[in-house]
């Protein structure tokens, strides 16, 4: 394959700062989930509820990505779902009791995970282009973003600053670097006849996926690696800051901290993650990396002290950095509508994933936030486990990928 001319370029440019602007909304929402807590006046079990919408949104709307993807132009539809999504960053400000948060949240789910859908899409053809892994360190600009998002939330903790204060300013930032990051993305249509992801000559490359379709048995196998992951990304995403103001009595600046430890080492990790990728494969990084988020979600359980939960934190983020850009990689070299392959895996992995911090809150309102890391430990050891099914034999011939991961 050809080197990447200019364009090729300049799209991957665009994407990873539209995967910084997704990942900062996150940051920014995370950061302050403490604070939101406090002033709507729930405990973890009811925020565990709460935090359970966003799944329930992203459910709902994830079926019809696929289809967007196979639709539309990446240009524009990057543009408005990202979009879109940053100006969902007001919602959760807007809450003033439990039932208007778990409201808000549906819709903010929603945005987020049509979003996701989408610019992972673009992510993959970019990669095709390269002909060569790229996913890793694109996805490492999503945590660079969650770094810089955390960043903002703890600043504006410690100065007191309104949650709704905070995300209205944050959001018109974003929309605006969005909008014009958008400009440089790939033109064509989502997934068109002559597409360089698909087998040449795979039966029904030109028609629509349907809306909704059962997963094939290598979509539903590397979803489940996805799962296990996103629960573990989700755990420090929501619940670090939360885990170190109730389990250790930290400050609601210093929580906002957990949440900078874990982004911090997951943007390191995927940065760094195509290199290792491209020198030992990605079944031993996802093996290895299932090992390193293992042994970090134990550290929290166990933590005596703020500092030891930091370096908790730090290895869970840098154990689970890498399997969602694989993950993701698998699914989109998967024929013949990679976009529906894409939102297949998606939705096994963030449909289900992001009932994580449900089922981490429900699991700690009858014991402890220490045992639901425990469970971030043992979905943990699953992915080490089963990193084999991202291996190429292990799909079906005709699903084999055509580039190396």
């Amino acid at each position: 394959m050809t080197s990447p001319g200019r364009s090729q370029r300049s799209a991957r440019a665009a994407t990873a700062i539209v995967f910084a602007a997704h990942g900062a909304v996150t940051g920014n929402f995370a950061g302050r989930i403490p604070s939101i807590a406090s002033h709507v006046g729930v405990g973890v079990g009811h925020l565990g509820v709460a935090l359970l919408m966003p799944g329930v949104g992203a459910m709902l709307a994830m079926p019809f990505s696929g289809r967007l993807v196979h639709r539309y132009s990446f240009r524009p539809l990057v543009g408005v779902t990202v979009g879109l999504w940053c100006a969902a960053l007001v919602l959760p400000g807007l809450a003033g009791s439990f039932i208007g948060l778990c409201l808000v949240l549906v819709p903010y789910g929603a945005f987020a995970g049509v979003a996701d859908n989408v610019m992972n899409a673009h992510a993959v053809r970019v990669e095709a282009l390269y002909g060569h892994s790229i996913m890793s360190s694109i996805h490492g600009f999503w945590s660079v973003g969650l770094l810089a998002g955390s960043g903002v939330a703890a600043l504006c903790a410690h100065r007191g600053i309104a949650p709704l204060d905070q995300f209205a300013v944050v959001a018109v930032v974003l929309i605006f670097v969005t909008g014009m990051s958008s400009s440089r993305l790939l033109g064509q249509p989502g997934y068109p006849k002559a597409d360089p992801l698909v087998t040449a000559g795979s039966a029904g490359d030109s028609e629509a996926p349907p809306l909704f379709a059962l997963p094939s048995r290598p979509i539903l196998l590397i979803g489940l690696i996805g799962l296990c992951a996103v629960f573990g990304e989700q755990a420090g995403t929501d619940w670090s800051a939360v885990f170190l103001r109730n389990e250790l009595h930290g400050s609601v600046s210093l929580a906002a901290v957990a949440v900078t430890a874990f982004s911090a080492t997951m943007a390191l990790m995927r940065l760094a993650g195509d290199t290792v990728v491209r020198r030992v494969g990605a079944t031993a990084v996802v093996r290895c990396a299932g090992v390193c988020a293992t042994a970090g979600a134990l550290t929290v359980a166990v933590s005596p002290s703020l500092a030891v939960s930091l370096v908790g934190f730090g290895l869970l983020g840098g154990g689970v950095a890498v399997v969602v850009p694989l993950v993701f990689a698998a699914a989109g070299r998967i024929g013949p509508h990679p976009g529906r392959s894409i939102a297949g895996v998606a939705g096994i992995s963030y449909g289900a994933g992001l009932a994580a911090p449900g089922v981490i809150g429900g699991v700690a309102s009858v014991s402890s936030l220490r045992v639901s890391f425990g469970l971030v430990a043992a979905l943990s050891a699953v992915v080490a486990l089963g990193a084999g099914v991202l291996r190429p034999h292990a799909l079906p011939r005709r699903q084999r990928p055509r580039i190396a991961t």
